[in-house]
Formats: C-alpha cells, sequence, structure tokens
C-alpha cells in the first residue's frame, strides 16, 4: 500500500481497554491494554502475537461482540462504540466456518441478504456473483457436508463477501486446514483482497501467514502493542526482544560494546567492527543486544586470525541447510540459504563465521 498521506482512516480504535474478571473471580484480567490504531481505507492489517495477547478479544471488540470497559471505536468517523454486531456494516470469517448444515450453499450464502425491501433478483444475482468469485459455481445445491474443508471456507468467504461489507474481519480463517491447502486459500484470500480493495483485519498467530497477506501487521503481547509496522520493517527492524523473537528465527548477542555516532553505533562483533543503525539511545561505551537473522550469517573455512566455531548440528532441508554453530561462548543458528552439497559442513567442523553487516540490528 505504501505511503498513508491520502489514505482515509476507515477504522479508529482510541485507548481500548478490556478487563474481565478473573475465573473463580480472584482478580481483573486487562486482556486489552490501552489499544489506539488507525487502519486505513483498503489495508489489509494483521493482529499477530501467541494465544492470550489479546489480538482476538480486539477482534471481538470490532465485530461488537464484546464492549470495551473504556476507549472508543470509530468507524469513518461514527462513534459505533456501543452499536450491535448487525449495525456495523463489517462481516467476520470464523475459523470454524459457522455455516448452516441444513441449508444448501446458495442459501448458506444468500442467507444475510433477505431483508424485507431486496428483490429475490437481486439475492439471486448477488449471490451468484460472490459464488463464482470463490469458484462455487456448480455446487450451488450441495450441503456443507458434501464438501471438502477447503470449499466450506470458500463459502464462508463467499457468505461475508456477498454482504459487500466496509470491513472484512477474519478469526483465524485458515487454522482448520492442512498445511497445502492452507498455503492456497492464503493466496487466494491475498489475490481477492488486493482485487476488492476492501479494508481487512485477520488475525492469527502464525507469522508466515501474517507476513504474506499483509500491509501492516500489529504485533501484540499481554494487551498491548508492541510494534506496528510493515511484515519488512517487523523483521528487520524489531523494536523489542519479544518481537525480534516471534517473527522468525533469530540470534541474539547479549552485552555488545557500542560507540554512539550519531543515529548508527559502532559494535564489535564476531572478529569484526560495524556500524549498525539504532533505533534507541545506548549509552556511548554501554551496551546493547545485537540481533543478527540466521540468513545473515555465513559459515566459511576456519581461519586461525578469526574466532572459530564448531558445528554443533546440521540440518539439510533441501532448500537450506540450517546449521548450530558454538563458540565464543555463544550458541548461533545459521542458515544457508539453497546450499550446493559439496559445500555442506559436517557436524564436528571448525569453521570460521561470516555475517552481512548492514543486517545487523540492535536492541537495549
Amino acid at each position: 500500500m505504501g505511503t498513508h498521506h491520502a489514505a482515509t482512516i476507515r477504522l479508529q480504535l482510541q485507548e481500548i481497554v478490556k478487563q474481565f474478571q478473573e475465573r473463580g473471580g480472584a482478580g481483573i484480567v486487562r486482556a486489552v491494554d490501552s489499544v489506539s490504531l488507525d487502519i486505513y481505507a483498503g489495508e489489509f492489517l494483521t493482529l499477530l502475537g501467541p494465544s492470550g495477547c489479546g489480538k482476538t478479544t480486539t477482534l471481538r471488540l470490532i465485530a461488537g461482540f464484546e464492549l470495551p470497559t473504556s476507549g472508543r471505536i470509530l468507524l469513518d468517523g461514527v462513534d459505533i462504540t456501543s452499536q450491535p454486531p448487525n449495525k456495523r456494516d463489517m462481516a467476520l470469517v470464523f475459523h470454524n466456518y459457522a455455516l448452516f448444515p441444513h441449508m444448501t450453499v446458495f442459501d448458506n450464502v444468500a442467507y444475510g441478504l433477505q431483508t424485507p425491501g431486496r428483490s429475490r433478483e437481486e439475492i439471486a444475482r448477488r449471490t451468484n456473483a460472490a459464488l463464482s468469485m470463490m469458484g462455487l459455481t456448480g455446487m450451488e445445491k450441495r450441503r456443507p457436508n458434501q464438501l471438502s474443508g477447503g470449499q466450506q471456507q470458500r463459502v464462508a468467504l463467499a457468505r461475508s463477501l456477498v454482504m459487500e461489507p466496509r470491513i472484512l474481519l477474519f478469526d483465524e480463517p485458515l487454522s482448520n486446514l492442512d498445511a497445502k491447502l492452507r498455503v492456497q486459500m492464503r493466496g487466494e484470500i491475498h489475490r481477492l483482497q488486493r482485487r476488492l480493495g476492501i479494508t481487512s483485519i485477520y488475525v492469527t498467530h502464525d507469522q508466515i501467514e501474517a507476513m504474506a497477506l499483509s500491509d501492516r501487521v500489529v504485533v501484540m503481547n499481554k494487551g498491548k502493542i508492541e510494534q506496528i509496522g510493515t511484515p519488512e520493517a517487523i523483521y528487520r527492524t524489531p523494536a523489542t526482544r519479544f518481537v525480534a523473537d516471534f517473527i522468525g528465527q533469530a540470534n541474539f548477542i547479549e552485552g555488545v560494546p557500542c560507540q554512539v555516532r550519531g543515529d548508527h553505533a559502532e559494535v564489535h562483533l564476531l572478529g569484526k567492527t560495524v556500524s549498525a543503525p539504532r533505533g534507541f539511545a545506548p549509552v556511548n561505551g554501554g551496551r546493547a543486544t545485537a540481533m543478527l537473522r540466521p540468513e545473515a550469517l555465513r559459515l566459511r573455512p576456519e581461519d586461525p586470525a578469526q574466532p572459530i566455531f564448531t558445528v554443533e548440528q546440521t540440518m539439510y532441508l533441501g532448500s537450506e541447510v540450517e546449521y548450530i554453530v558454538q563458540g565464543e561462548g555463544l550458541s548461533l543458528i545459521v542458515v544457508e540459504q539453497n546450499p550446493r552439497v559439496s559445500h555442506i559442513f559436517p557436524e564436528g567442523t571448525r569453521v570460521g563465521l561470516d555475517f552481512y553487516a548492514d543486517a545487523v540490528h540492535l536492541l537495549p
């Protein structure tokens, strides 16, 4: 989506708090802890985090299934905080599909359109259009139990799209599908959303899914937002240790001495001195944690002038080899992309370690 200067804000969450009484009434849990967020028209935004981080509760607050303890929700500038779900002009795609088992595919999709004043012709036209968009033409008369999981998921999507909502909400919609089908449906949701330009809010704990689908990702932890950014920003320049650890694999090298030079810091790392951007203020001569993604490291034959590591584990995965190497009091993950079989270092080999200087990211 790129820059948002001219973009319209479709949905605003202002200081949203949601408190629950703990089971047994022992105390109060803040499932959502003063969350503020602007969501732009046409954007695909994902709420990502481990279970219990508050992402599903946030989605339920947006949908109107829960009311916030405090804070406001605005849709196109209008306060909808206390509006019931059916007045919010949103559609939710559940992970259990929630189809009516006794109804045909056609009737499942047409269900929400059946309001007084809407003609049968219009209902049929819109239902058929939604079915055709989801590749379900020819299945109109089947019942849900005659469909595969992927087809049921498509019916659930068609049923939401037929309403032409202002916002489409997804609650872990692919979690019940097997891995291969998940990837396929992910691609379909991505293409569909780009084509329709419909504002979408997606909840998942699957980081690959979040990165593949989103314009922006909101990483949540313990009811709070840890970071909001593009998939690339969150992967390359995580704001916190939690984000770095949750998205992909990361190596952390603690207590690296820093010399501050403007908005960069010079750090001495694995036998090299490099200049790395810093998103926080370390004291000059202070210490930071350096993060290096596994693919930013490379193994090479040992060099007595450089630190020497030992390969503890070699895992050949076809498109990549994953190593765990130890040395200098560190245990590091190294991922070699597109490996040539002749270059694979067996377990027990002594090796040198190289890294891309521009991939070093400093965390407080």
